[in-house]
C-alpha cells in the first residue's frame, strides 16, 4: 500500500504542468505593407525600412507585412505585386528598391485612396510621399514614423 502510494506522489509530482494558454497579440485595424525587390527585408536598403515598420507595430499594434517581388525585377512585374498589396486593403504601402520603387510611379494614379512611401528616388504627387535618406537610422525613423502615424490618425 506505501509503494502504491509513493508511486502516486511521484507521478504527481513529474507531472507536467499545464501548457500555459497561447497568447495571441491583439492588433488594431490599421496596416503597413513593405513591397521589396527579391532579396526580401534582408536586402541593404529593405532592413531599416522593415526594422522601423516593426518596431512601431510593436508599440502601436498596428499590423505589418512585406511582400517580395519574385521573379524579373522589372516595373512591369513589381506592378502586380504592388496591385496586390492594394488590393488586400493595405492603408500604406511602403516601397523600396528598383523595380517596386518604380512601380509606384506607375500604379499610384491607378489608386488614388491609398497612400504610398518610396524610399528612393521617386515623384511626390497627391498619394505618393518620397523618403530619400541615406542614412539608415534616419530611414528607420522614417518608416516607424509613418507605421505610428497609421496609429495616432495622422495618416
Amino acid at each position: 500500500m506505501a509503494g502504491m502510494v509513493a508511486v502516486v506522489l511521484v507521478g504527481w509530482a513529474v507531472w507536467p504542468d499545464e501548457e500555459p494558454e497561447p497568447r495571441q497579440r491583439e492588433y488594431r485595424a490599421e496596416t503597413a505593407c513593405l513591397l521589396t525587390g527579391n532579396q526580401g527585408v534582408v536586402a541593404a536598403e529593405a532592413r531599416p525600412v522593415w526594422a522601423g515598420m516593426q518596431e512601431a507595430s510593436l508599440t502601436t499594434q498596428v499590423k505589418v507585412q512585406y511582400l517580395e517581388v519574385d521573379g524579373p525585377q522589372t516595373v512591369e512585374n513589381a506592378e502586380t505585386f504592388l496591385a496586390s498589396l492594394v488590393q488586400s486593403r493595405c492603408d500604406v504601402v511602403l516601397t523600396v528598391g528598383g523595380a517596386p520603387v518604380e512601380a509606384v510611379r506607375a500604379t499610384a494614379a491607378r489608386f488614388p485612396a491609398t497612400r504610398f512611401v518610396a524610399f528612393g528616388p521617386a515623384v511626390a504627387t497627391h498619394n505618393v510621399s518620397v523618403v530619400e535618406a541615406s542614412d539608415r537610422d534616419a530611414v528607420q525613423r522614417e518608416a516607424r514614423g509613418i507605421v505610428a502615424g497609421l496609429a495616432s490618425g495622422k495618416d
